[in-house]
Order: C-alpha cells, then structure tokens, then sequence
C-alpha cells in the first residue's frame, strides 16, 4: 500500500499546549509577538515563512510561501515584484490571508486585512540589506511570466553583474506590501481535535476578542 492510499491513518494527536481567551493579550499584535519569539525559539528553519492567499476581482485564489521581513502594529510586511501574479491579484483587489504554521508547536495563526505598498523608502531600506546576487536576481526575474530556459535567466544575471558591479538599485517594479490586519485567528492544536480558537476581530479603534467552536 503506498502512502497515498493510507492518508485516513496519517494523524497524530495535539498534545503540547493550550490556549484560552483569558489570558491572550488583548492586543493580537502582543499575542502574535509573543507565538513568533517561541516559534523562532523552537528551532523552526524559517519561523517567518508565511502563506499569502491573494484572489483575482472575480474571487479566483491563488497561494504562494514568502518570507515575513517586517512585523509592527501598522501590519505584515513582505516583498516582492509588483508585476508577479499576487501583485497584479493585489492591485485588482487588494484583500488577502496570510497563514503562519509552527509544526512544531503545533500552532497556526491567520490574519486577514487589506494590502498596500510601503514607501519607496522602506522598499530601498530592506532592498538594500539583501545579498548582492539577491539583489540582482530581482532585477533579472520577470516573475510569473513563462521562461524558456535557466540559460536565459541565468545570462540575464552575468549582464546584469557587468551593469551593477557595486551598487545595485531598487527596480521600479520591486518592493513591498502591507497587510493591515483586520482580523486574527491564533489555533493551538488540542488533544481529540478540541483545539483552542482565539480570534481578534477590529471594530473601530478596539479589538473584539472571541472563543470560536474547534
């Protein structure tokens, strides 16, 4: 029997913790802080590792992993090339998901808000820490659309080392966005699928905190 054909024995149980609405911060910006220092803590290769679900105008999805590079009460902050497949999802309709999974805690934490671009400050800020090949590979990928060979991207690159020996500038069709958050859900996995479900939902200037059904 192969692994595929056994997927209704795959299952463990959640034994490691707990979660209660009395004793979540009242601030779901504190609460993921403090998840995100264990989860880093824990051993995770990359703790920050995000899913982001972004939709077409019409409601079609789509779903990629990306690295969270900035985390504040103003939002979520990652990067990426304005011209991809989620950038022109998010300039037609710029609601979306972002999804942190912690194996290892056995914890997930959901967050739904509304995009926008950072400035252009902060987009050369962060582009500016990245490594040199990083930086030039932003500029060598147009991401998303169909590439014939790595040949090609890779000699996209070798004429881009000529160009940009040294400094290597923020492309204009390159940065970051913002998920101002709207709503959080944080999910500890429990023993007999009874998980805890802590949601944070925004009214106002106020978080409105809740316990929902596993």
């Amino acid at each position: 029997m192969s692994v595929i054909d056994s997927l209704f024995d795959l299952r463990r149980d959640y034994l490691n913790g707990k979660f209660d609405e009395t004793t979540a911060d009242d601030n779901p910006f504190r609460q993921f802080e403090v998840w995100f220092e264990q989860a880093t803590e824990s051993g995770l290769i990359e703790p920050n590792a995000m899913t982001v679900a972004t939709s077409t105008i019409s409601g079609k999805p789509s779903i990629r992993v990306v690295l969270i590079k900035k985390v504040d009460n103003n939002g979520f902050v990652f990067f990426t090339n304005y011209e991809s497949r989620k950038g022109q999802e998010i300039l037609e309709n710029p609601q979306a998901s972002l999804l942190f999974y912690w194996d290892k805690l056995e914890r997930q934490v959901r967050i739904e808000g509304k995009i926008e671009k950072v400035s252009i400050e902060e987009s050369e800020e962060y582009f500016k820490t990245r490594p040199h090949e990083s930086r030039l590979g932003a500029w060598a990928s147009k991401q998303s659309t169909v590439l014939k060979s790595r040949f090609s991207l890779m000699r996209s690159v070798v004429k881009l080392m000529a160009k940009y020996p040294g400094d290597v500038p923020l492309p204009p069709f390159w940065g970051g966005y913002r998920l101002v958050p709207e709503y959080f859900e944080f999910w500890q996995g429990r023993k007999s699928r009874l998980h805890d479900r802590i949601t944070y939902s925004k009214q106002h200037d106020s978080w409105i905190k809740q316990r929902l059904y596993p």
